[in-house]
């Protein structure tokens, strides 16, 4: 397979990987962008907001190890987040101007994303979001 249609990498689940994805993806995506450029520069951006969100969520609500995986697809990017816990992503109430943070992520993935979909397996689950490119 090219190099340029897929990239996966493995983190231990620190915070620091929030920071080591998104500098992946961005890798990715740049290699991406000079063999089949996006439709739109925001679609880049896009793509690395929501690896960040499914990133620190993971970090934040599932303790172990994940994997990201980022996959051209016809249209657009196929990316999936796999961590250890069963527990499905869950809507949380957003209370701007409370200075309670939180609660906006999983609706960002939703509005950002073409299709979200999870996958519960028996050691973890798979979050997988489908992109325009």
């Amino acid at each position: 397979m090219e190099q340029t249609q897929e990239w996966g990498a493995r983190f231990d689940g620190g915070f620091g990987d929030v920071t080591r994805a998104r500098l992946g993806a961005e890798e990715y995506l740049n290699r991406l962008a000079r063999a089949s450029p996006p439709a739109t520069p925001e679609y880049r951006d896009d793509i690395l907001l929501v690896v960040s969100e499914l990133v620190s969520n993971a970090i934040q609500y599932a303790p172990g190890p994940i994997e990201l995986t980022m996959r051209k697809a016809f249209d657009g990017v196929h990316v999936t987040l796999g961590d250890t816990s069963i527990t499905p992503p869950a809507p949380r109430p957003f209370h701007p101007g409370t200075g309670k943070g939180g609660g906006i992520g999983w609706y960002l993935i939703h509005t950002l994303c073409d299709q979200v979909s999870v996958v519960v397996r028996e050691e973890g689950k798979d979050v997988h979001a489908f992109l325009p490119w």
